[in-house]
C-alpha cells in the first residue's frame, strides 16, 4: 500500500479517482517492507513453481482488519476522525508471519501470529467505530491472514500446494504502528488488485510494538 503525502487528507484519493463515485474500503495494518522482503525470498520457490496463479503486489500485502465493501467516496471523510482518534489512543502490536494455508482451494494466504489477542481487539474496535458512523458492513469473523495469490479456474490444487510450500516458514516479530484506511478503485482489469490508502494513523499510545 502506498503511502499517502498527509495521512489525514482524503484529497488525494479522491483527486486519484476522477469521475469515481464509489470505491471498496477496508482498514488494515500493513507488514514493515523488512517483513515483506523476508517473505518474499520464502516464496520464490513457490511463485516459481505456480507463476500462474494471480500474485497479489508485494506493495499491497496487509492484514484485513474489517472490510467495508464498496461505498461512496463521501463516505471517507466521515470515517477519518474518528479512526484518527481510535489510533491516537492504541498502542502498537507486535506481529510475525508464519506458516501458510488456503480458503476454499483458492485463496493463498500467510498466518499472523504474535499478539493475536490484541489484534482481535484491535479488529472489534476498527469496526465498532466503524457501525457508529453510521457505515454498514459485513461483519464476517476476523481470521487474520495475508492474502498472498488467488488460483485462475481449473487450477485450484496450486494453492494447496503451494500453502505446503509455505508450511515451515517462520518470519522474524515487527512492530505493527499504524491503522491504514485503504481504497480500491473497482474499474478492475484482470490483473491483481489495486489498492491505495486514503489515510493512515500511528498508534500514539505507549506499548510493546517498538520493544
Amino acid at each position: 500500500m502506498q503511502e499517502p503525502p498527509e495521512a489525514a487528507r482524503p484529497e488525494p484519493f479522491a483527486d486519484g479517482l476522477p469521475g469515481t463515485a464509489t470505491t471498496r474500503l477496508f482498514l488494515a495494518l500493513a507488514p514493515p517492507d523488512e517483513a515483506k522482503e523476508e517473505l518474499t525470498r520464502a516464496l520464490r520457490p513457490v511463485t516459481d513453481a505456480f507463476p500462474h496463479m494471480r500474485w497479489n503486489r508485494v506493495e499491497d500485502w496487509h492484514i484485513t482488519l474489517a472490510f467495508l465493501g464498496e461505498h461512496p467516496v463521501a463516505t471517507v471523510p466521515l470515517l477519518m476522525p474518528p479512526l484518527a482518534a481510535l489510533a491516537a489512543r492504541r498502542s502498537g502490536l507486535r506481529l510475525a508471519l508464519r506458516g501458510g494455508g488456503h480458503f476454499d482451494d483458492r485463496v493463498l494466504w500467510s498466518g499472523v501470529e504474535g499478539d493475536r489477542a490484541g489484534l482481535h481487539l484491535l479488529a472489534t474496535e476498527v469496526r465498532a467505530v466503524v457501525r457508529e458512523c453510521g457505515v454498514s458492513f459485513v461483519d464476517r469473523p476476523f481470521r487474520p491472514h495475508l492474502t498472498l495469490a488467488r488460483s485462475r479456474r481449473g487450477e485450484q490444487r496450486a494453492v494447496v500446494e503451494a500453502a505446503a510450500g509455505l508450511a515451515l516458514f517462520s518470519g522474524r516479530d515487527w512492530p505493527a504502528e499504524r491503522l491504514h484506511l485503504v481504497g480500491s478503485n473497482i474499474g478492475r482489469g484482470p490483473g491483481p488488485m489495486r489498492y491505495r490508502d486514503i489515510a493512515a494513523w500511528d498508534f500514539l499510545a505507549p506499548g510493546p510494538a517498538a520493544g
